[in-house]
């Protein structure tokens, strides 16, 4: 698999969730994205660095590492090769949850087919393990917002960020023109799972709930992720805007 098609992938699959982005028409469909937002958890062969090796075979190396103890979450930003979209890589720490909602969560991973452990696709092939009835969904959201998306999502796209500059429109316009579309910028950053650098104009759109069928045959609605605008608040800065997208206090150094 090349990068281009690995990327393709994981954008067709994005798209699949959220049907309202791949509608829009606010700016070209070949428009570049600047990153995509990828959580995964600390469980082979799901982990960061299990899957590293694999991303590093499609160009992507890791430039910086980042520590969030308060969201319970380590994340990596990938570079790729050439002026193409970034990797930001969440991974959820099972040990920032508490005893039940940990085993619920590793107990659901475990029943992972042995087929659906290998390959490049591994974040683009939708949740490879039963889907959890809604009681334990609620219990693994109370728990962790990502906890209970991860155990309906599987390892994958949460949502993708679009660089206003990139896009050649203000971040005020796109901002009123996705409100005019139906998107609602959310101020609560949780939403977004990571905390957003100061040095960036910041908006998270997230999109409309789609109806999912749980373990037990009852279908419910949920919120499966979302949209972000970003913009260098000066745009002097040389750097990629999702170079500068997490706050710098929580970066730690790359072993």
């Amino acid at each position: 698999m090349q990068r281009e098609e690995f990327l393709q992938q994981l954008w067709l699959d994005y798209i699949h969730h959220h049907p309202d982005v791949g509608m829009l028409r606010l700016w070209p469909t070949d428009a570049p994205v600047e990153y995509l937002t990828l959580v995964t958890l600390n469980q082979a062969p799901f982990s960061t660095q299990d899957l590293l090796p694999t991303l590093g075979h499609l160009g992507y190396r890791p430039v910086h590492r980042y520590a969030m103890a308060d969201r319970g979450l380590l994340v990596c930003l990938l570079a790729p090769p050439e002026d193409s979209t970034w990797l930001v890589l969440a991974e959820l720490q099972l040990g920032a949850l508490s005893r039940v909602p940990r085993e619920s969560l590793t107990r659901l991973v475990s029943q992972t087919h042995p087929r659906d452990t290998r390959g490049k696709n591994l974040l683009s092939r939708g949740r490879p393990w039963p889907m959890p009835d809604w009681d334990d969904y609620e219990m693994l959201y109370e728990a962790h917002p990502l906890a209970g998306w991860l155990s309906v999502m599987g390892p994958s796209v949460h949502h993708a960020g679009f660089d206003c500059e990139r896009l050649g429109s203000r971040f005020e316009e796109l901002d009123q023109a996705l409100a005019a579309s139906g998107f609602q910028g959310s101020q609560e950053q949780q939403q977004a799972v990571l905390p957003v650098s100061p040095l960036l104009k910041y908006r998270f759109y997230p999109t409309c709930s789609q109806r999912m069928a749980f373990g037990d045959g009852d279908e419910h609605r949920i919120c499966l992720g979302g949209l972000a605008l970003i913009q260098k608040r000066l745009s002097s800065d040389h750097e990629r805007a999702v170079e500068l997208l997490l706050p710098h206090h929580t970066r730690c150094e790359m072993t």
